[in-house]
């Protein structure tokens, strides 16, 4: 692809708006702070991490035939979804949800940028960077922009004593409303159930 069209694509992407509400910046305790910020800094490359690595293998075919028709490019497929999953579970969250999440906040579009600034697939607002990161940190950037998003979904989750409603709610800017924790929960539960070989139950829809 010639530099001139690659800009324009990358420009177009970067303009689309996101469902993303605005996170809201709080004050956080010292002892938070220094986790999310060792938590966001950490430099360690994607990998999948299952307790059978045998289902490893097996839940990037069935993850990537469900997101081809949204990006068509195997490799991206394969590196997004490796991340998703690495950064996930590390974070203590079901890969599938933030899947489900990503799928609501930016359509799997790591330029998308809501109209209150939101960025990349999680759409983290930027202050988190000034908060928690290092100046150094592009929230476009895939890696980075999952470890961001899967730190803060954990710490509203916290927060919110374990309720996933709620912490929902907090990563959207819209707590106490219910429109888009059914539509993060509904695309987890439609799209991207995963119940692992062998089981007997009804998988999600592709």
């Amino acid at each position: 692809m010639k530099p001139l069209r690659l800009f324009l694509l990358l420009a177009t992407l970067a303009a689309t708006p996101a469902w993303a509400g605005a996170q809201r910046e709080e004050a956080l305790a010292a002892n938070v702070a220094s986790a999310m910020s060792r938590s966001v800094s950490d430099v360690n490359a994607p990998r999948l991490v299952f307790e059978n690595p045998r289902e490893g293998p097996l839940w990037l075919a069935e993850m990537s035939r469900r997101l081809q028709s949204r990006i068509p490019d195997q490799w991206m497929r394969e590196r997004l979804l490796t991340a998703v999953q690495y950064e996930a579970t590390r974070a203590g969250l079901d890969p599938q949800l933030v899947l489900g999440l990503i799928q609501v906040e930016s359509g799997f579009n790591k330029y998308a940028i809501s109209p209150v600034g939101a960025r990349g697939l999680m759409q983290v607002m930027p202050f988190w960077v000034h908060s928690i990161g290092a100046a150094n940190h592009n929230l476009f950037d895939l890696t980075t922009n999952l470890r961001y998003g899967c730190t803060i979904l954990r710490h509203y989750i916290d927060i919110e004593g374990g309720n996933l409603f709620r912490a929902l709610g907090r990563f959207n800017g819209s707590l106490g409303r219910a429109e888009y924790p059914n539509l993060v929960v509904g695309a987890w539960q439609r799209h991207w159930q995963w119940l692992g070989p062998g089981s007997d139950k009804v998988a999600a829809l592709p």
